[in-house]
């Protein structure tokens, strides 16, 4: 019966059919419910009749309407005769689904949290002990054997654990009271039924079906919901490493406060120590001095009963009024008198004034200072690396750096690794793995050796004492290029070379030399080779072409065929000139460039790591041409001419402008170089030049 009920129900008013119409596609619709779209798409300005048209709700099938409207379609007698059979057999019955329902309703609300049956004829009804999701209805086990026997179509019916029934229930549409959501609204972000799309405000909308809304949104939060649960459980060990590094302050702070306590213990021991050695040598210097100075007043008091005794005997002389007698007794007394006033180490002794003790002094300013000042040991600052102060060869670097806090750093340390261009210094420096490490400098500089030619580094330095240490920013410094010299080896019988191997020039004399594996010696290939191979860093070099016209330079492989032109072969990349024309040329294709005709100075980049070659008018700071290669073999720097001659310059380091131009052009050459070998823009037919 509920199979049935759902057949016969209306797609809009989700009721049994009334006064049924019978659309053009074989569908059906209540005639009030047709009635209810088209004024829905009447607007005030226009009658109902003037609407033509609508679309079937189940299938959107537009329907026209001639001018009777409504009343113009058919009505579906056969559809009408079916529901009111249905109706009478569903009265007729107590445990039909509709009576069932209404008997459900009548019941009063209860608080009990037991799911009963919805199918039970007894009041109370029995506990349900499975719902059934395709029905929307609980059942006890009686009613559930009773209402679904093991066969088609029972079978396909999804059971549950009891729910209550506003869990089964579909959500009503929050603008058509009788409609359950069977759509989502992508626009408004919300749910909505059948009528808000077909003569709502959603009409123009575009919707989704919930299906596919579920699958989205159910997607999308559960990838949410797995980066919030990565997110916590990194907040979590982030947490735990903050409590972990409390508990070491914690600790530490501990562990200071006892070491404080200690050391200032121990300064009180030594003042009270001092104090103490300090106060006998004040008592030993004090008994000394009174002693001499007891000394001094028995000299004296002896000194002065002699002078007083002497005094008496001259007064007693003075007395005499006889001449005779006079001369008789005070003769002596007048030479005693005479000598001792002649005499004033006898009559007055030394007094040492140093005795009283006032050249004694206590001051403790300095070391009051010293501990006023006194304060717990702190890292040092980081120290500063000067770029401008730096210098390198080929293959040496010297790092100079400053320090705030010189006079508390123990000592410093000096980590470097080869530069790959990697921004997150953190992530690098991590990776300890790769640096090679200098400690216990001393001084404010440090020179070091064997480093790769051409290659940049970065540089950290570590200033160090008791309490820790702390690093300087990140620097990057570089190497200057290999520094090389033509090989006479190699060098064209009709080249001479001079100027200790730096200079080559076209000599029709023909001097003899023997021949070699490695000379060019094909006619016209008028070259010779640099005396190293290059097969890592960034390599810069220049040639001063003077007033020659018609030379090519760049490098090769060891591989490459002596017999013929550079770039001719596929081991072998050249820029050339020949006479007014400049072109570069790789396996045997040329390609025109664009250079000033003045061109007397042409920068060579080598940057092996980077896979590119790279040529530039050092003169004017411009760059002429890059060549993007997968290098698989080491290089040689090559050389041709065929009149005047050139002069090399290596191992310099890299111009600013040359840096400068190949990080700007390096995306733009990779481009360029793609559309080289899409479009093969190299004249392969160009005439050539002997």
């Amino acid at each position: 019966m509920e199979t049935l009920e759902s057949e016969l129900t209306c797609p809009i008013c989700l009721e049994l059919f009334e006064d049924p119409l019978l659309l053009p596609c074989a569908h059906s619709l209540c005639f009030n419910c047709a009635h209810r779209i088209l004024v829905s798409h009447c607007s005030t300005s226009k009658p109902l009749e003037s609407i033509s048209a609508f679309q079937c709700p189940t299938c959107r099938y537009v329907i026209t309407l001639n001018h009777r409207g409504l009343e113009g379609l058919k009505r579906n007698v056969t559809l009408q005769n079916i529901i009111d059979r249905f109706q009478k057999a569903s009265l007729s019955g107590p445990n039909s689904p509709t009576e069932s329902r209404r008997l459900q309703t009548q019941r009063p609300y209860t608080m009990d949290p037991r799911i009963s049956c919805q199918f039970c004829e007894q009041d109370p009804p029995r506990e349900a002990v499975k719902t059934c999701v395709t029905c929307e209805v609980s059942y006890c086990d009686r009613c559930l054997r009773a209402t679904h026997p093991n066969k088609k179509p029972f079978t396909s019916h999804r059971l549950v654990e009891p729910v209550p029934d506003t869990h089964l229930r579909g959500l009503t549409c929050l603008e058509h009271e009788n409609e359950k959501v069977n759509m989502y609204c992508l626009v408004d972000d919300q749910l909505i039924c059948a009528l808000c799309k077909l003569v709502g405000r959603h009409r123009d909308h575009q919707v989704s079906s919930l299906t596919d809304r579920f699958d989205k949104l159910k997607q999308t939060l559960e990838n949410n919901l797995t980066n919030l649960v990565k997110r916590n459980s990194e907040l979590e060990n982030q947490m735990a490493k903050l409590i972990q590094i409390c508990q070491q302050v914690e600790v530490n702070t501990a562990m200071h406060e006892a070491k404080l306590v200690e050391e200032c213990d121990e300064l009180v021991e030594i003042i009270r120590q001092r104090k103490q050695v300090i106060a006998v040598k004040i008592k030993e210097s004090k008994v000394m001095k009174l002693r001499k100075l007891a000394q001094q007043i028995a000299n004296c008091r002896q000194c002065l009963e002699r002078s007083s005794a002497l005094i008496t005997q001259a007064e007693q002389s003075l007395k005499e009024n006889d001449h005779a007698r006079f001369l008789q007794s005070a003769r002596n007394v007048a030479e005693r008198v005479a000598m001792a006033t002649a005499s004033s180490q006898v009559l007055i002794p030394d007094v040492n004034l140093n005795e009283a003790f006032d050249n004694f002094a206590l001051d403790f300013s300095r070391e009051k200072k010293i501990l006023e000042g006194l304060d717990y040991l702190t890292a040092p600052n980081p120290p500063s690396i000067r770029d401008e102060l730096c210098t390198a060869s080929h293959d040496t670097i010297t790092v100079h750096w400053t320090s705030e806090d010189e006079f508390s750093v123990t000592s410093y340390e000096l980590q470097y690794t080869i530069y790959t261009g990697q921004t997150n210094f953190i992530s690098l420096y991590n990776s300890a793995d790769s640096w090679m490490i200098v400690p216990n400098i001393k001084q404010n500089h440090y020179t070091v050796h064997g480093l790769q030619s051409g290659t940049r580094y970065i540089f950290f330095v570590k200033a160090i004492n008791q309490a820790g240490s702390r690093n300087s920013e990140p620097a990057r410094l570089k190497t200057n290029s290999q520094p090389f010299k033509l090989d006479p080896k190699t060098a064209h019988k009709k080249l001479r070379l001079s100027n200790d191997c730096l200079t080559m020039e076209k000599d029709e004399s023909s001097l003899k030399k023997s021949h070699t594996p490695e000379r060019f010696s094909g006619t016209g290939s008028y070259g010779a080779a640099g005396n190293v191979f290059i097969d890592s860093g960034c390599h810069y070099w220049e040639v001063l072409l003077g007033a020659s016209t018609w030379y090519a330079i760049g490098v090769a492989y060891k591989s490459a065929p002596k017999n013929e032109w550079s770039g001719k072969n596929s081991s072998s990349w050249v820029f050339s000139r020949c006479n007014n024309n400049f072109m570069v040329r790789h396996d045997g294709k040329e390609m025109l460039v664009e250079a000033s005709l003045q061109l007397r100075r042409l920068g060579v980049l080598l940057d092996y790591d980077n896979n590119s070659l790279s040529f530039y008018d050092a003169m004017n700071s411009q760059h002429i041409h890059t060549f993007e290669i997968s290098f698989l073999l080491p290089v040689v720097p090559t050389f041709m001419i065929w009149n005047k001659s050139v002069m090399i310059l290596s191992g310099l380091p890299v111009p600013d402008f040359v840096d400068g131009v190949a990080t700007d052009l390096q995306e733009q050459q990779q481009q360029q170089m793609g559309l080289c070998r899409q479009e093969s823009p190299y004249l392969t037919g160009m005439k050539t030049c002997h």
